[in-house]
């Protein structure tokens, strides 16, 4: 199951710049990650300053 960025998300940039695939884009108030190309591979979540990237 691929990530999602939760609410927590203070749309600092960290996991797009931390994404080795490229699946995380600015959004509206908030990163997304596309669960198209995300490998759950879970880089995201180890560079987010308030851990808002996770697995539902």
């Amino acid at each position: 199951m691929a990530y999602v960025i939760s609410d927590e998300c203070i749309s600092c940039g960290a996991c797009a710049g931390g994404c080795p695939v490229g699946a995380i884009s600015e959004g509206d108030g908030k990163y997304v990650i596309d669960p198209e190309t995300c490998t759950e591979c879970g880089a995201c979540a180890e560079v987010c300053p308030v851990g808002a990237p996770g697995q539902e």
